[in-house]
């Protein structure tokens, strides 16, 4: 679960499915109601957030104009950063990926780094999101073995 949560915060790894996958072999090697409970709030929690992470994100990238495509770029260029440049280089080229495909599409600097800014934030919403639901699902577990 911690390395779950790990995952959540570096966007690297499936943090969430990490995770659930914890709470699930935990509520099936103890099979209790309280570890069935702890597993349907792990599900609910994150489920939500799953949720809850693209509505806000998608707001905020529609309200800043930013399309689809741009965000395609930054994946992109984000992956191929990853490979190339450990740790640093999936945010790094993401968000030149992003500032590049505005900058294109724009042809003016400053509305092109607006743009992503705007991209960074809802990336950030979606991390803090995520993270909150993952929050839920692991805080759970620790009462249920605190109280048990």
């Amino acid at each position: 679960m911690v390395v779950g949560l790990f995952g959540v915060v570096v966007q690297v790894l499936p943090g969430t499915l990490l995770v659930l996958g914890g709470i699930l072999l935990w509520a099936t090697e103890v099979q209790t109601a309280s570890g069935w409970v702890v597993l349907a709030i792990g599900v609910v929690a994150t489920v939500a957030a799953w949720i809850g992470k693209y509505l806000l994100a998608g707001r905020g990238l529609k309200k800043a104009a930013v399309p689809n495509r741009t965000l395609v770029v930054g994946g992109v260029l984000g992956v191929v950063g990853f490979f190339v440049i450990p740790v640093i280089g999936l945010p790094l080229l993401f968000v030149l990926g992003v500032y590049l495909a505005e900058q294109a599409r724009l042809r003016d600097r400053s509305k092109a780094w607006i743009s992503t800014k705007a991209a960074i934030r809802a990336t950030g919403i979606t991390i803090l999101v995520e993270l909150a639901g993952a929050m839920v699902a692991v805080g759970a577990w620790v009462i249920a073995i605190l109280v048990s």
